[in-house]
């Protein structure tokens, strides 16, 4: 209404537009709007908008009036999560015994359970052929079949650490299989190598899964990694990845201790990552988080919750089909019997055969700790006990005695990142009247 005055307003006063001959021709007044019909129409003008500013002030106060909370209110503020997001699920195991060694029946029964978890990757801690020879000369196809058939189809991305009962036989292990030349190119690789920088060992590297930077270290001898490792950690830690190392021999367990705290542990723990595998021991061991606090050097949780930043948690996982060896204090064994501050350490373990599952998102970390229980067949001639007729086992218990056949959640840990928290994406208002 405005735009039609304003444009009558102009059109009086100085000429209009008209149509000749399809073009638009403006013509002045030949005589000129008489000055007081000129001011009537400006007054009408400035009429008109006086009266739409005055509505459009009494319109806004009317709506910020409704707008505002009735002092019987309530108001809590509604904190959105963020989007979903993906999860995703790295099945983890250790010694899951191929050969005549290792027990066949929880071999079998750890493995249909993994199967039945449905992974979006394996991570295993070795060691996978146990073999009866003294120095073989060769590894059976036999053995490789079956960890094709077992460890390899079932599963669409492996990752394997090398271990000492695969590498070729030497003194200290002279029943050691020879086989991972055969087993190695059955992984899935490490990711691709940085043109510049210092270059891993053979059988170390990285692999980002899902949300997840898994870092593998050799053993064999064991070698400070921080000089290649460290640079991919940090660079992973900033876009925002969890940081697992994974190793065959642990750096801290209760099972057969050896001091390594000035060197092995010294240099994971530098390199602060949020969880550390290992496998070797046949059992399992969670210990709490070591801080690099000097007050605090154990944050302690009955339930099993952390948060981030709170410290590595190291993880024995050596239950996949070995047969079960007792830890160094059950056998009277005071050379590798742990120091008091590492069973302080220690959260739960337990001899059994097992597996983890890792479901991981950008937010939480979640390991599930699986037991399974194999049903005990007296004629079957095979005993998931290491020397079972030891007397010390007489006084020993195995986690699965006196439970049912199958598969149950043993524990649970979490650890989450304190940094990632929910946004108030709009205030919620309760009205409490009745």
């Amino acid at each position: 209404m405005k735009f039609v005055l304003l444009l009558k307003l102009y059109q009086r006063c100085y000429g209009s537009w008209q149509n000749i001959s399809g073009r638009y021709v403006f013509y002045t007044h030949l005589n000129p709007l008489p000055a007081g019909e000129k001011k009537e129409l400006i007054m009408r003008w400035f009429t008109l908008k006086i009266i739409f500013l005055l509505t459009l002030a009494l319109f806004v106060n009317y709506s910020l009036g409704e707008s505002a909370p009735n002092e019987s209110w309530n108001i809590q503020k509604v904190m959105a999560p963020f989007p979903k997001e993906t999860i995703t699920r790295i099945t983890v195991v250790g010694d899951t015994g191929t050969g005549e060694r290792a027990y066949a029946p929880g071999f079998y029964a750890v493995q249909k359970a993994m199967r039945d978890t449905k992974p979006d990757a394996l991570l295993h801690l070795v060691d996978f052929v146990y073999q009866p020879e003294m120095f073989p000369d060769s590894c059976p196809d036999r053995f490789i079949e079956e960890i094709k058939n077992n460890l390899v189809t079932p599963y669409p991305l492996r990752i394997f650490v090398a271990g000492d009962n695969d590498l070729p036989a030497n003194k200290r292990k002279p029943k050691a299989s020879g086989c991972w030349d055969k087993i190695d190119p059955l992984d899935s690789g490490f990711d691709n190598l940085p043109e510049h920088g210092t270059k891993p060992r053979a059988f170390e590297g990285t692999r980002v899964v899902g949300n997840t930077l898994i870092g593998v270290i050799h053993n064999y001898p064991w070698q400070d990694p921080t000089k290649w490792l460290k640079p991919r950690i940090e660079e992973a830690r900033q876009k925002g990845l969890w940081i697992i190392l994974a190793v065959h021999e642990p750096a801290l367990t209760t099972a057969w201790y050896q001091d390594k705290k000035e060197t092995v542990l010294k240099q994971l723990n530098a390199l602060n990552p949020d969880l550390v595998l290992a496998g070797n021991q046949h059992s399992y061991e969670r210990f709490h988080p070591m801080s690099s606090s000097e007050k605090t050097p154990v944050i302690k949780s009955e339930s099993g919750k952390y948060l981030r930043g709170d410290g590595p948690i190291y993880i024995v996982s050596g239950g996949g089909g070995a047969t079960f060896k007792p830890f160094a204090d059950m056998q009277k064994i005071e050379e590798y019997t742990a120091p008091k501050e590492v069973f302080d350490n220690l959260a739960k373990r337990a001899l059994m055969n097992h597996f983890i599952t890792l479901d991981i998102s950008r937010n939480t970390l979640k390991g599930t700790v699986w037991r399974v229980c194999v049903k005990d067949d007296p004629n079957d001639h095979q005993n998931p006990r290491w020397k079972a007729r030891k007397d010390f086992w007489n006084s020993i218990t195995l986690e699965c005695d006196g439970k049912p056949e199958g598969v149950a959640i043993y524990e649970e840990f979490e650890i989450k990142d304190k940094t990632h928290k929910p946004y108030s994406l709009i205030p919620k208002i309760l009205d409490t009247n009745p």
